[in-house]
C-alpha cells in the first residue's frame, strides 16, 4: 500500500491517505480527502509541502510518500454565508414603504398604534414599527431626566458614565 501525507494549512499534524499504485492523481486525492473529512461546498488547493508549488491540473500525478498541504477555498458560484446586521432608520422621520395603496397606514401612524397585529399596513412597516417601539423601553423617564439634566449643565460628563449610586443620591437630595 502506498500513501500520501496531507495536512490542512490550519492544522499542525499530518494525516495519511492510502491508495493502490505508485502515484495518485490530484483529482482522486481531492475526492478522497473530501469524502474522508466530510467536506462540502468547497474546493481544495493542493501544494507540495517542501516547495509550496501548487498542483493546478487535476490529472497531475502525485508520487507515493509525498507530503502535501491542503487549502480550503469556497466553491465558485456560491455566495458567502457571512451576513452582517445593517441598522435600520426607524423613527418618525423614516419613510414608509407603501406599495401605492392609500388604505395602508403610514409608518408615522404605525409608530403611535398600540395593536400592530391588526393594523392595516405592509409587513415591512409593521416590523419597523415593532423595532422602534421595542427600543423605547430602554429610554425610561429616569434616563430622560438624566439626559435633560446633563444637557442643561446640571451634571458633568455623560450620564451613563457616572455612578448610578451617586446619581440616585443626588436625585434624593434635590
Amino acid at each position: 500500500m502506498s500513501c500520501v501525507h496531507y495536512r490542512f494549512q490550519s492544522r499542525l499534524t499530518y494525516d495519511s491517505l492510502q491508495f493502490e499504485g505508485l502515484n495518485i492523481t490530484v483529482g482522486e486525492l481531492k475526492r478522497q480527502i473530501m469524502r474522508r473529512e466530510r467536506l462540502k461546498f468547497c474546493q481544495l488547493k493542493i501544494s507540495k509541502a517542501q516547495t509550496d508549488e501548487e498542483y493546478t491540473d487535476d490529472d497531475a500525478l502525485i508520487p507515493k510518500n509525498t507530503s502535501v498541504i491542503i487549502r480550503r477555498v469556497p466553491a465558485a458560484g456560491l455566495k458567502s454565508s457571512n451576513r452582517r446586521f445593517v441598522g435600520h432608520q426607524a423613527g418618525p422621520s423614516a419613510k414608509s414603504s407603501q406599495t401605492g395603496d392609500s388604505s395602508l397606514l403610514s409608518l408615522e401612524q404605525l409608530l403611535k398604534t398600540e395593536n400592530l397585529a391588526e393594523a392595516k399596513a405592509s409587513e415591512e412597516d409593521k416590523l419597523k414599527a415593532v423595532m422602534y417601539q421595542s427600543s423605547l423601553c430602554y429610554y425610561s423617564s429616569r434616563a430622560a431626566a438624566l439626559l435633560r439634566k446633563s444637557a442643561s449643565g446640571g451634571a458633568q460628563g455623560f450620564p451613563a458614565a457616572s455612578c448610578w449610586r451617586w446619581t440616585t443620591q443626588t436625585e434624593r437630595e434635590s
